[in-house]
């Protein structure tokens, strides 16, 4: 049975991508010719995801990556360095013929371990410009899958010819969503949805912004929530506002069944968008980011597919005019859902899975 290892984690961002490419090659390969584990960090939500998922897991010790010196730099450097021995113990003991990373900084150990025992690294990049993870994996890889043609530029001469745009692995329960079993989940037979992501983890001022303008914004939609784990608030669902931790299993079809999306603009928010056509109002993490998020949001909203609230355009008074604008402008909706439609046209998940079984193949 051929092992394939994969890696990443810290936000679902860095894992549902690469569940997509794990279980295209299942249903390729056959569950029996193909075994797939995950190394991914031993604390948060990663394991609880991959397993949910039917996929092995290991954990390992986990150290944040920065470009700037912090009290934690030094810990962390230890963490990271454990998250190396670990990850080589497992991948000698496992022996892989490749590892797949989907990024996050615990990628960087299993990629450097995996280099160092000889075993093939592909890696993908699901932001506009690459993070630090993926240029540190970029040096171990044999291929680099970026989700735009632009992302090319960012990464040193030398790298360009393993290079390839794919897209953004979705997963296939996205493609085949039904927007009536959403509805049936949340109650809402008939009504207009206005579904809110803040992310896998939530998003503080995205909450505070929907709390404030709860009652303009459900005048013409029922607003459902996702509000991440902890954030509840104090604000009570009723008829036209549905308030939820974290929305799993039920997430395609209940993004199949909103009419708009207000959100975060993080690579799995967009292109799950995207793989179903719906039109988006994105009010991107900035600040003390590193702007991947504004120039996803920038990408979306340049195609035709997206609205941008950022900076000091971002304020109670704006979000609900943009609102309130595209559901009374119907025509405009579906431009959007049809520019969005078209970038979700992308396989990433197949030429993903593609490369490897090819790779697999010629070894």
């Amino acid at each position: 049975m051929t092992t394939i290892a994969f890696t990443g984690g810290g936000t679902g961002g860095h894992i549902y991508p690469g569940l997509a490419v794990a279980g295209e090659l299942n249903r390729r390969m056959g569950q029996g010719a193909c075994r797939i584990i995950w190394i991914g960090a031993k604390s948060g939500m990663d394991r609880s995801i991959v397993e949910g998922a039917g996929l092995e897991f290991y954990g390992i010790p986990a150290g944040k990556l920065r470009r700037y010196f912090s009290l934690k730099t030094i810990p962390d450097f230890f963490k990271v360095l454990a998250g190396f021995c670990a990850a080589r113990r497992i991948l000698r003991k496992e022996k892989p013929v490749l590892l797949f990373s989907k990024g996050g900084f615990v990628s960087v150990p299993p990629c450097a371990a995996a280099a160092s025992l000889g075993i093939a690294v592909f890696t993908h990049e699901s932001d506009f410009s690459p993070g630090l993870a993926t240029r540190l994996n970029a040096r171990f890889a044999r291929r680099i899958f970026t989700a735009y043609d632009e992302t090319a530029r960012f990464f040193p001469e030398k790298f360009k010819g393993r290079i390839s745009k794919t897209g953004n692995p979705v997963r296939g329960d996205f493609y085949a969503a039904d927007a009536a079993k959403g509805r049936a989940f949340l109650g809402l037979p008939e009504q207009r949805i206005l579904l809110v992501l803040g992310g896998s983890q939530g998003a503080r001022e995205l909450n505070e912004l929907v709390r404030d303008n709860r009652e303009e914004l459900c005048k013409n939609y029922a607003v459902v929530h996702q509000t991440g784990a902890g954030n509840e608030g104090d604000c009570a669902p009723n008829a036209r506002y549905r308030p939820y931790a974290y929305i799993r299993e039920e997430m395609p079809h209940v993004l199949a069944a909103a009419e708009l999306v207000l959100g975060r603009s993080g690579a799995g928010t967009v292109w799950e968008c995207a793989a179903l056509g719906k039109p988006m109002a994105l009010v991107p993490l900035s600040g003390n980011s590193r702007g991947d998020q504004v120039e996803n949001a920038r990408f979306f909203e340049k195609a035709g597919a997206a609205v941008c609230l950022t900076g000091a355009d971002l304020n109670n008074e704006n979000l609900v005019r943009l609102i309130n604008a595209l559901a009374e402008d119907s025509h405009r909706r579906e431009e959007m859902a049809a520019a969005s439609r078209k970038i979700g046209r992308l396989n990433a998940s197949s030429e993903i899975a593609s490369a490897i079984m090819e790779f697999i193949q010629d070894e």
